[in-house]
């Protein structure tokens, strides 16, 4: 890399493991130049649980990225994830009385659009247009330079528990990494795993992770509605460790190796050896009861996100069918089941839109990530929200100038 290159780094902190991936801005988008990958084991669900541990695990990615992409690393772009993440539409009108429509009265009715009641123990972390309607007519995506009487603008408004963003910065700055931005994780991966078609006809995306699953809805090339379950590949492996009688480290390589959650794909001849606990004998068990174990579980956990979507009111409007990525997204038989339960077409997702090391990163589970970066270079130029500005004297202080600066 040049001295004078700009990178871009998306730092996924995940329930299962740290990923860091290096992207460097060309004229023709971003060139991956460097990934580095570290087991997660200081959050659960989403949420840091041992600060000293995540920070470990996230000077040990970091280090790994560097070497491989030859640059030091100082800021990040990170994902947020969680049970604690909520979204909802909002909507905002002012008046602009027969004139043109200025960048000014655009962030005027986005601020009339979050003008919300929010708890104090949580913190806004998005605030999407989703379109603007100018004297009625809708469906406009950027109203600048047209004329009328009535802006209005609807958004998505994204929230988070506080204390789970402060924990995240602070493994970060503690890491020695500076936090430019942070982003929700299903807006991240769908950078980087949903086609322009899908975006425009519909389409919902779903992160299968670790400790969460978050889903999020396109359609009309704006996102709809997001949601997150506390529910992630972990509690299959707890399952097998349960219902197998193994040790949870045993139990995650059997659902890597030999895991499957539709019965109708496994063969009832397979069989596999099983690691038994207190130094007993290795067992060799049918893997049919791998899938008689899975199966229902994963059919809960899309049933669960099925009952989201339907009374989000957008399953009309998810046309394109689901797309499924994260790391737990490759489990044998999934999108099948997908399928089955959510009767409509499913396809899983890899990380698309860049160029350099693509083999190192074509996988679901470094879509985050690798969104992380596509979305930092998209929103580079635009004034971003702070989730660690938590003062609320200063944010007053500093729309006040804004204010002044635009009167004189």
């Amino acid at each position: 890399m040049s001295a004078n290159s700009e990178i871009l780094v998306g730092l996924d902190i995940g329930t299962t493991k740290i990923c860091a991936v290096v992207g460097e801005v060309t004229a023709d988008g971003v060139e991956i130049v460097g990934m580095g990958s570290h087991p997660s084991v200081g959050l659960r669900k989403g949420v840091v649980v041992n600060i000293e541990n995540t920070v470990a695990s996230i000077k040990k990615a970091v280090e790994e990225a560097e070497l491989m992409g030859g640059c030091e690393i100082a800021t990040v772009i990170t994902g947020i994830a969680g049970g604690h993440i909520k979204g909802f539409n909002s909507h905002g009108v002012i008046a602009i009385k027969g004139r043109e429509v200025t960048k000014r009265d655009v962030d005027h009715v986005i601020d009339q659009a979050r003008a919300v009641a929010i708890p104090t123990d949580r913190e806004v972390v998005h605030i999407l247009p989703q379109e603007f309607v100018v004297d009625g007519q809708d469906g406009i995506e950027d109203p600048v330079g047209m004329s009328g009487v009535r802006l209005e603008a609807r958004v998505h408004i994204v929230t988070g528990a506080v204390a789970s963003a402060q924990n995240l910065i602070k493994c970060c700055n503690q890491s020695g990494l500076d936090v430019s931005d942070i982003v929700l994780q299903s807006l991240a991966s769908a950078e980087a795993v949903l086609t322009k078609e899908e975006r425009g006809l519909g389409a919902a995306l779903l992160d299968f992770g670790g400790g969460t699953t978050d889903l999020a809805i396109f359609s009309a090339d704006a996102i709809k509605h997001t949601a997150g379950l506390a529910l992630g590949g972990n509690n299959l492996t707890t399952d097998l460790a349960v219902g197998l009688r193994t040790p949870v480290s045993s139990a995650e390589w059997l659902k890597k190796r030999w895991g499957c959650c539709l019965r109708s794909m496994i063969s009832e001849s397979e069989v596999m050896e099983v690691e038994s606990v207190g130094g007993r004998e290795p067992r060799r068990v049918s893997r049919m009861i791998v899938g008689e174990i899975l199966e229902p579980r994963v059919e809960e956990l899309l049933t669960l996100i099925m009952m989201d979507i339907e009374n989000s009111g957008y399953k009309d409007q998810v046309a394109g069918g689901l797309v499924l990525t994260g790391g737990s997204s490759l489990l044998e038989g999934l999108v099948e089941l997908a399928e089955q339960v959510a009767n409509m077409p499913a396809r899983l997702g890899y990380p698309r839109g860049v160029s350099g090391l693509t083999d190192v990163v074509n996988n679901p589970m470094y879509s985050t990530a690798v969104g992380l970066i596509l979305y930092g270079m998209r929103n580079r130029s635009e004034r971003k929200f702070r989730i660690r500005d938590v003062n609320i004297f200063n944010r007053v202080v500093a729309r006040m100038r804004k204010w002044f600066r635009d009167i004189v």
